[in-house]
């Protein structure tokens, strides 16, 4: 499908940039051009790195197999968690050193680390050829042009996001991730996510409908739809629109099995989502919805902009409505000036909820960052003793709600072999947990199974085939399962 960005270097331009970069290394027409890909941290960092070496390929390289050497090094950052930079730096060291001894490779930065850092990398580590934003992730094809021409590039300033029509190269072949909305306009005071990936823009309905229908024709049979703030999409398109209608929308495009989205945020999570989750039949019954801290002082410092009750108050709507629903979170344990009984808070709100899963994280200080600066920061030992028990009591709640499924038939959509026990296969029930069971991935794979489930554990179940076919259907509240004849 249509990815985003501006030209991705197709045809004469790439051709020309690869020639360059060929008679530059002393290459001849016939020889292969290869590149590397890392990447580190969340899904929008693992679609970008798809986008990108979409046009990498356009350009006519292949992807460098384990130990042979690539002519293009890109390394996609991330800067969330705690020694993002020094990670960057040992990850650069053999490339550079590569360089110095006279190879010719071009090493690309690229991500969230490089749109913080800026020029500071190339300080830090001269060898580098291009730093450059998430924002110019389907920009590579033009930029490593100039790259191939001498040039040493730093692309961090804000770039408005255009449709592009490069093909990622996508890392599976049955689920796809499609972002519909860059950027975030919230101003958390713990995050860098708006000073790395700009200021929110939506992508035009008929653009995400239409890369979505294409991936549907390449045989994909689930989509994620992306977003840092994803509820917001839509509020800076004219006129605005909502984003309950997109679900409603790109959910119906016929033969779509299965459409998923993350990541909600409480402030603008509307009840007409929650409709939409439930009236789609596409739509998975399944919501990551970050609450951080279930202490009201803190969420009002962390400028999260909602309370412990407004979250408490979605959890409702959503099991009134859908009462087999999965929620999923992301907590914040050792936030400065965070007390004992602020710390209280939050696992009593977990206690509350009994999420199916949380993403934790000890509170660590980012480059500019309001947070990072103020004087009352916990001490890191309270945060490893508290991130303890926070996940502690995730792993009881995770296992807690996984029994629901023991001795139920769940409809399982087929990924990949289990690498650990070949003779089984993973894939995911609706609600997005992972299942695990004896089967052939080649006859399996991307094929919706019903599993009759046999063991639960905190974050995965294990079943075995079931006979007889299964349409999906929706579960009453008591546990039976309802059984819908196609």
């Amino acid at each position: 499908g249509a990815s985003n960005g501006g030209g991705g270097g197709g045809g004469g331009e790439g051709a020309e940039a690869s020639g360059e970069l060929r008679r530059n290394s002393g290459r001849g027409r016939g020889a292969q051009l290869r590149y590397s890909m890392d990447s580190m941290g969340c899904q929008m960092n693992t679609a970008d790195a798809e986008r990108m070496e979409g046009q990498l390929r356009s350009l006519g390289f292949a992807r460098a197999e384990e130990g042979t050497p690539a002519q293009v090094v890109v390394l996609n950052t991330c800067s969330i968690r705690e020694h993002a930079e020094a990670k960057v730096y040992s990850y650069l060291g053999p490339h550079a050193a590569r360089k110095r001894a006279g190879e010719d490779l071009a090493i690309v930065v690229a991500g969230c680390v490089a749109q913080q850092e800026g020029e500071a990398l190339l300080r830090r580590v001269p060898e580098i050829d291009m730093v450059m934003g998430p924002q110019y992730a389907n920009r590579l094809g033009d930029l490593l042009e100039g790259v191939f021409n001498g040039n040493q590039i730093v692309a961090t300033a804000p770039t408005h996001i255009m449709e592009d029509p490069t093909q990622p190269q996508r890392s599976s072949t049955v689920c796809a991730w499609v972002n519909v909305i860059y950027g975030c306009n919230e101003r958390c005071t713990y995050c860098v996510v708006p000073t790395t990936r700009g200021s929110e823009q939506s992508r035009p309905r008929d653009a995400v409908r239409a890369e979505i229908e294409a991936l549907v024709a390449e045989g994909y049979r689930e989509v994620t739809l992306l977003g840092q703030n994803i509820d917001s999409w839509g509020s800076d398109l004219s006129p605005k629109q909502s984003f309950a209608d997109l679900l409603r929308d790109v959910g119906g495009v016929d033969g779509l099995a299965r459409m998923r989205f993350v990541t909600s945020h409480p402030r603008y999570m509307s009840p007409r989502v929650i409709d939409a989750v439930a009236e789609v039949p596409a739509l998975c019954p399944m919501f990551h919805i970050p609450f951080q801290s279930g202490d009201d002082g803190i969420l009002r410092d962390m400028g999260r902009g909602h309370t412990a009750a407004r979250y408490r108050e979605i959890v409702d709507n959503i099991r009134t409505r859908l009462p087999d629903a999965a929620i999923t979170a992301d907590a914040i344990v050792g936030f400065p000036g965070e007390t004992e009984e602020q710390f209280e808070n939050t696992l009593q709100l977990m206690r509350d909820v009994r999420f199916d899963q949380i993403n934790t994280a000890a509170y660590s200080p980012r480059p500019h960052t309001p947070a990072a600066v103020w004087g009352d920061q916990v001490e890191e030992g309270v945060k490893k003793e508290r991130l303890r028990r926070i996940n502690e009591l995730a792993a009881e709640h995770a296992l807690e709600r996984r029994q629901r499924y023991l001795g139920r038939v769940e409809e399982v959509l087929v990924e990949k072999r289990n690498e650990r026990h070949p003779a089984q296969v993973k894939g995911r029930n609706p609600q997005g947990c992972p299942v695990f069971f004896e089967g052939d991935i080649d006859e399996l794979k991307g094929q919706l199974v019903p599993v009759r489930i046999v063991e639960a554990r905190p974050y995965s179940l294990v079943g075995e085939r079931a006979e007889g076919r299964f349409a999906g259907g929706r579960y009453a509240d008591d546990g039976e399962s309802v059984v819908v004849e196609a």
